[in-house]
């Protein structure tokens, strides 16, 4: 059986949440690397379209709500249409909906149905969508790549947001399962998960003292950036990880061992 193996300066690459936070270093990552991405966005045009000015010719904004079918496979047509290729590697980062905020989290006696519903529809179901919208192209190429964004609060809740984490931990157990299902049809499935990052829209608010105190206690005595979580994605979407699947690859400087 063939083994897909696609140079990413030859693919089709789509970040959802892509326009800005950690999605924004992804997509960049990628352009750097000459690959033609879709950058999806729910609410930030403005931004998806101040990155698409970067690289024109290889760039293209496209707004869709993860959470609906119709529209992420609208996105899909309109995304081979333009580049006449059929997306190649899909990285799974949008978080609709959802704001970082220790204090305003829900505790336990606060935590109900509804936040993890949330959740739910949107890391997994639009997980789901972008897939199964994805799968057909891959299949005609051969192969393709899956790469979902987690958390490495599953080992390690030092702020329980216990919706966000619930959520990511099904997406990982979605990422074991898929690779199996997939993996006849030459589709790579994996899990990039991160900790607190140097510096993203998410952790923009993290008082000093927090990165001071979480670089002291990672073997590496800094806090990981979004730039080396992104290299992380580019590797399971290079023919260097053609096989690897099923994975959850922790970045985070060592913080968290397993």
């Amino acid at each position: 059986m063939a083994v897909f193996s696609l140079p990413i300066d030859q693919q089709v690459v789509l970040i959802t949440g892509g326009a800005r936070g950690l999605g924004a270093h992804l997509t960049r990552a990628f352009l750097d690397q000459g690959a033609r991405v879709v950058v999806n966005y729910y609410r930030s045009r403005e931004a998806a379209e101040a990155l698409v000015k970067e690289a024109p010719q290889r760039a293209l904004a496209v707004q869709a709500d993860v959470r609906d079918a119709d529209a992420i496979r609208a996105l899909f047509e309109q995304a081979c249409g333009h580049f006449g290729a059929p997306i190649s590697t899909v990285v799974n980062n949008a978080l609709p909906e959802f704001t970082f905020n220790g204090d305003a989290r829900p505790d336990a006696d606060a935590l109900d149905w509804a936040h993890l519903q949330q959740q739910l529809e949107g890391v997994n179901r639009g997980a789901l969508n972008t897939i199964q919208a994805a799968l057909a192209g891959m299949r005609e190429q051969g192969g393709g790549r899956i790469i979902n964004v987690g958390t490495n609060l599953f080992q390690n809740p030092v702020v329980p947001y216990h919706d966000y984490t619930a959520g990511k931990a099904a997406l990982l157990s979605l990422t074991r399962t898929l690779s199996n299902d997939l993996g006849p049809d030459g589709i790579t499935v994996n899990m990039v998960s991160g900790g607190l990052l140097r510096t993203t829209d998410a952790s923009s608010a993290t008082p000093e003292a927090v990165f001071d105190l979480i670089a002291q206690n990672t073997p590496l005595r800094r806090v990981t950036t979004p730039e080396e979580f992104a290299d992380a994605a580019l590797f399971f979407a290079s023919p260097w990880a053609r096989a690897v699947t099923g994975q959850n690859l922790i970045v985070d400087g060592g913080l968290v061992k397993g």
